[in-house]
């Protein structure tokens, strides 16, 4: 794991404090995000996309409770990218990266607009993690397979782990 991504990692730890299944959560999806790009031979930019918006992705749920008392994902989808921006910036990431982490966590519960490989993998990523963690029957696996699984990785993991 690259020096960013580890302190990154530390930083969500200790935002995510005293909530181990967020935080494990969160280190699930970086692992899943991780492979996918990697077996998918994306670049190292992409790459370093990815894994950032993966570990970052879920940062907007503790605001979210504190102002909304929910963690809906639209609601994290608004609070999150503040915090991770200023997360991000702290490690003087570049600009174009840190808005298009921002773009990810604003859009990672918003399925009907993917046209870019790291938006997919990060959604791929996170549906792997909640369908463990979840309460989803075959039929309803199936569906979120036919309908947003597009990766070769991510639909061999899906397979694999579920059906």
């Amino acid at each position: 794991m690259n020096t960013i991504i580890s302190q990154l990692v530390g930083e969500m730890i200790d935002y995510q404090a005293g909530d181990p299944k967020r935080i494990g959560h969160l280190l699930k999806v970086y692992g899943f995000a991780s492979a996918i790009g990697k077996k998918e031979k994306v670049d190292e930019s992409l790459q370093k996309t990815i894994e950032i918006a993966a570990v970052l992705h879920d940062v907007g749920i503790k605001l979210s409770e504190e102002k909304y008392h929910s963690s809906a994902g639209n609601y994290q989808e608004i609070e999150g990218p503040p915090v991770a921006k200023m997360m991000m910036q702290r490690h003087n990431l570049p600009e174009a990266l840190i808005e298009r982490v921002c773009f990810l966590i604003a859009n990672h519960h918003t399925y009907g607009s993917i046209v870019a490989l790291d938006y997919q993998i990060l959604i791929e990523a996170d549906f792997l993690v909640n369908i463990y963690e979840g309460s989803y029957n075959k039929k309803q696996i199936e569906s979120i397979y036919k309908k947003y699984f597009k990766t070769e990785t991510g639909r061999h993991f899906l397979e694999t782990m579920y059906l």
